[in-house]
């Protein structure tokens, strides 16, 4: 575990340093804080299981990679894996390497610069020790002969011992000090268990006391000696201002030096180094070649003079291009990197730029290259004959306007093959146009293409009409899904043009893909990731891989893996365009899932090779924010970030012909951008919509600027999840056994009514929806449990007939309530991942839609339908301001676990006078009072959907089925 030093200690230091010389040659050694992280990993595989399991492994807030295993012992697999740094915890996923998982994110708690965990195949647990009982032969003493070596950079060791117990035993003994060594002081002593049990540890504490009774002052808390040999003796150093051990002398790097310079405005760099030094008489004794300087102080203001981190203010601007080398006195030289002041205000200000010519502009005749490289001091343009060849031609860049490099080559370059080198500070970089529009396979190389030839026959801009945003009804679909299943009746699997194939059949001759979509209703077809990401091999498509895609890799271009050829760059494009063309002549709009909010990883993505440290948000400690959960958040409040969100989705919205954004992590973003984005596409299309999770994530942003639910307000006509209508039907996504009001939690109702009318009333520590445009309602989506499976979670001892109405009266209240409604795919047949949580990388037997299931869930699926078409056929279920809800809808009393309301339909101009809905969410009927005692037309009745009487309801009461939806007309 990390440890702080003293108040003693520092202050101890700080005299120390003031009355001392300075060049001391106690201060010419000091512990580097560069070590190792050890984590051992025990697996224990299902029986009969032949997966070839491995490990993906990250330092808790890094990035992560893959590891094997690479032994085995009696409880089964074991892998020992080394991270450069020192980390507190350390994160792993038991996974194999077309990402199907042994459960989900598991973390190693790190002591003294190790941990080691065991886990049980099917086991969510992860033990810190064998859990079936211990099977290893760990030796245990009577007696251990210690050798403890003890380092202080500041070279005082009076007063300074050691207080040392064996085992788990609270009676220890005091030990002094008593060699000198090159090292720095050591101790000697044999150590026995009192009460003569044997012992397989020491524990010690480093303490400044006179007395065994004081324990004020301490280097560090309690340790423990683990790894004694099997002749009794051990020998370990530790150092000063660190409590982890140290098993061999060679790991302890003790020499002074300068570990970090950064440049954090234009007038000042960060220097920190591995041992304290008095700033207040340190400016003779730095330099910086280049630079002059003005003063040096302690980086916290008002800190003490004895410090290891400094600010160094110049007399004149740095310039971000050239590479500083700061030397001091004793510590060496380092050279100054990049830090902060990419992130400063007036870095964006000096740099910011506003063209829309970055990337490569094609014409027949010439094709101009621009790329946004401010702090780069050279910059190439890098030509390649293929996907996989050497480079051909590297072309010097031409530095220009507001950090930008530009080049420009002669002659028709339609599908040259192309990246970017960039030299930042002392090393080039190679990196993928950020925006390049086409790439050969996988992604790792651009491609400049006509555009013009990969637009498909009756490529039209012509869409199908839709008038208000609360119309949609979507439908969410990943590509792969829709088409897998060997008896999905579609020729091409798993890519675009199996979505474009029409009237396929499938199980008992029942529609499948398309057909089946268009018969259903809904008005847009919402796909998951369909950009170029990061975790499908597409030189591998014969080989089992998955993944819905929230890796992005380059943002602009789509995905190579759903298209026939992901060799050719236009083929993709073709393709893809080809769907969209066919959804919108079957009078289907398309919605595109962006992931604008991080990447797969920081150090690899063109982002960060270009302008490192500028696309992404950091700690104040220099660490990488991650409110998104996977390592990185990217920075949209910066200007270049959010030009480049803005010029992303206007160049999809106007070359696909996209009709709608859904915003994934939206709420990582902030509000000027997503106000933008939205402005940009009012300019293209103002029907095109857009959608977002408007979650409340940490991310480091203010709080009032981030693009969340409850600053919907200050983002109009841009639609949130409303996870408040999600939990409260069917209980918390993050309790599996946690239900709602259709599946049995009490007091649901007033969450259900205010959910119902589109959260405009929610309390504004939830949501400040101010409109019906700004919400999506929904029930389950392509994450965590699907509706089926979480029913069989919260009530497995319930026929299955139960759960298929506890379903339907989920789908049904959805589909009854205002704003913009959403299904998942399959919600229609009651879908089922097997009980998977988080399927992204699961394979397509978790994934695919499944057809038999849908041909054996006929009856649901009719019911939707008819849902669909009622919501279609009456607007009063579609309102379009804050204002006609709170005027047309009324709610009713009604008994427990029953929620029933009135529309006034004439207000809204429907064929009627009068809806009243009535969702009964108890086992038993409910008789309800009626508005009025007239006849009313049954068109819903939990059993049937449509706009078809299905009988009508004379007087003033209806009893309602159990678990059921009512809908009457008047």
């Amino acid at each position: 575990m990390k440890r702080s030093w003293t108040k003693y200690a520092m202050v101890l230091t700080a005299l120390l340093l003031l009355v001392s010389s300075f060049f001391s040659p106690f201060m010419q050694s000091f512990a580097s804080a560069a070590d190792a992280t050890k984590i051992t990993i025990h697996y224990q595989s299902a029986p009969n299981d032949k997966k070839e399991w491995g490990l993906w492994v990250f330092p808790e807030g890094g990035e992560g990679k893959p590891y094997a295993f690479t032994g085995e012992d009696q409880f089964g697999k074991v892998a020992e894996v080394e991270l450069p740094g020192t980390y507190d915890k350390v994160g792993f996923i038991v996974r194999t390497e077309s990402w199907e998982k042994d459960g989900g994110d598991r973390f190693v708690s790190v002591e003294n610069g190790e941990g080691e965990v065991w886990v049980k195949s099917g086991d969510e647990h992860t033990y810190t020790s064998p859990p079936d009982g211990e099977y290893r032969d760990l030796p245990k003493f009577d007696k251990v002969n210690v050798t403890l070596n003890y380092h202080r950079y500041d070279g005082d060791y009076s007063g300074w011992n050691i207080w040392t117990w064996p085992g788990d035993e609270k009676e220890g003994k005091q030990i002094e000090f008593t060699e000198d060594t090159n090292f720095g002081k050591r101790a000697t002593y044999a150590i026995n268990s009192g009460s003569g049990n044997l012992f397989d540890k020491i524990g010690f504490i480093v303490r400044h006391s006179t007395s065994d009774s004081d324990w004020e002052n301490k280097d560090g808390g309690d340790r423990f000696i683990t790894k004694v040999g099997k002749d009794g003796n051990v020998e370990v150093w530790i150092v000063q201002g660190q409590n982890r051990i140290y098993y061999d002398r060679a790991g302890v790097d003790i020499t002074r030096k300068i570990t970090k310079a950064t440049m954090d405005t234009f007038n000042q760099i960060t220097l920190e180094t591995n041992v304290p030094f008095d700033s207040s008489k340190s400016v003779g004794d730095i330099e910086i070649d280049g630079a002059q300087i003005e003063k040096v102080t302690p980086y916290k203001e008002g800190g003490d003079a004895a410090t290891t981190k400094v600010k160094i203010i110049t007399k004149q601007p740095l310039d971000v291009t050239k590479t500083y080398r700061v030397k001091q006195k004793g510590y060496g030289s380092a050279d100054v990197v990049n830090g902060n002041v990419v992130r400063t205000k007036e870095f964006d200000e000096k740099y910011a730029y506003s063209g829309n010519d970055l990337g490569n502009t094609y014409s027949k005749k010439q094709t101009n290259f621009r790329v946004w490289a401010p702090t780069a001091s050279e910059a190439k343009l890098v030509t390649y004959s293929s996907w996989n060849s050497k480079a051909v031609k590297e072309i010097s860049m031409t530095k220009s306007e507001k950090g930008t490099w530009k080049a420009e080559l002669k002659g028709n370059q339609d599908e040259l093959i192309y990246t970017y080198k960039v030299k930042i500070g002392n090393s080039w970089s190679e990196a993928v146009d950020p925006y390049v529009r086409a790439t050969t396979v996988n992604g790792d190389r651009g491609v400049v293409v006509d555009l013009a030839k990969t637009n498909p026959r009756k490529w039209s801009t012509n869409k199908p009409k839709f008038k208000n945003p609360e119309d949609a009804i979507i439908y969410e679909l990943h590509v792969r899904d829709l088409s897998s299943q060997k008896e999905s009746g579609i020729k091409n699997k798993g890519k675009y043009l199996g979505v474009a194939e029409w009237n396929t059949k499938g199980p008992n001759g029942v529609k499948t893909g398309l057909s089946h979509i268009k018969d259903l209703g809904v008005t847009h077809v919402q796909f998951l990731p369909i950009y170029d990401y990061r975790t499908v091999d597409e030189t591998k498509l014969n080989e089992p891989q998955f993944n819905w895609g929230y890796d992005p890799k380059n943002y602009n271009v789509p995905e190579g893996s759903y298209s026939t050829n992901p060799y050719n760059p236009k083929t993709r494009i073709i393709e893809l365009k080809q769907m969209i063309q066919t959804l919108h002549d079957k009078q289907l709009r398309m919605i595109m899932d962006v992931v604008y909010n991080h990447v797969y990883a920081v150090s690899e993505h063109s982002f960060d090779k270009l302008v490192p440290g500028y696309y992404f948000r950091y700690k104040e400690d220099g660490t990488l924010s991650n409110g998104t959960g996977v390592g990185n958040d990217t920075a949209s409040e910066r200007k270049m970030v959010r030009k480049f969100i803005v010029d992303s989705v206007a160049y999809w919205a106007k070359e696909y012909h996209i009709d709608g954004f859904r915003f994934d992590l939206m709420g990582i973003h902030d509000t000027k951008t997503m106000n933008e984005v939205r402005k940009k596409l009012d300019e293209i299309d103002p029907s095109i919509i857009v959608l977002g999770e408007g979650w409340d994530l940490e991310t480091e942003l203010d709080a009032k600027l981030k693009a969340n639910q409850k600053n919907a307000q200050d983002m109009k006509r841009i639609a949130h999840f409303n996870d408040g209508m999600r939990d409260g039907l069917k209980g918390s996504v993050f309790f599996d056994r946690d239900n709602g009001f259709v599946n049995g939690k009490q007091g649901q109702e007033k969450l259900i009514q205010q959910s119902i009318a589109a959260g405009i009333d929610y309390d504004h520590s939830t949501a400040t929806y101010e409109d019906p445009d700004q919400v999506v309602t929904y029930v389950e989506a392509h994450d965590n449990h699907t509706l089926w499976d979480k029913l069989q979670l919260t009530n497995p001892a319930e026929t299955e007939q139960t759960k298929k109405q506890m379903h339907k009266l989920a789908s049904s209240i959805i589909l009854t309530s205002q704003g913009m409604n959403f299904i998942h795919a399959g919600q229609e047949f009651m879908r089922t991942k097997g009980g998977d949580h988080n399927s992204y990388q699961s394979p397509d037997s978790v994934n695919q839609l499944d057809w038999k299931r849908r041909a054996a869930f006929s009856q649901e699926v009719d019911y939707m339908k008819g849902l669909i078409a009622l919501r279609k056929q009456y607007s009063s279920f579609r309102m379009t301001s804050a204002q006609a809800i709170h005027q047309n809808l009324r709610f009713v009393d009604a008994s427990a676990n029953v929620v029933g309301y009135t529309l006034n339909a004439k207000a809204n101009k429907d064929k009627a006078n009068e809806i009243m809905v009535i969702h009964n969410a108890n086992k038993q009927a409910q008789t309800v009072h009626l508005p009025s005692n007239r006849t009313w037309r049954l068109l819903v009745d939990g059993e049937q959907a449509g706009t078809k009487t299905l009988r009508t309801v004379k007087g003033n009461t209806v009893n309602v089925s159990p678990l059921s939806t009512f809908v009457l007309v008047r």
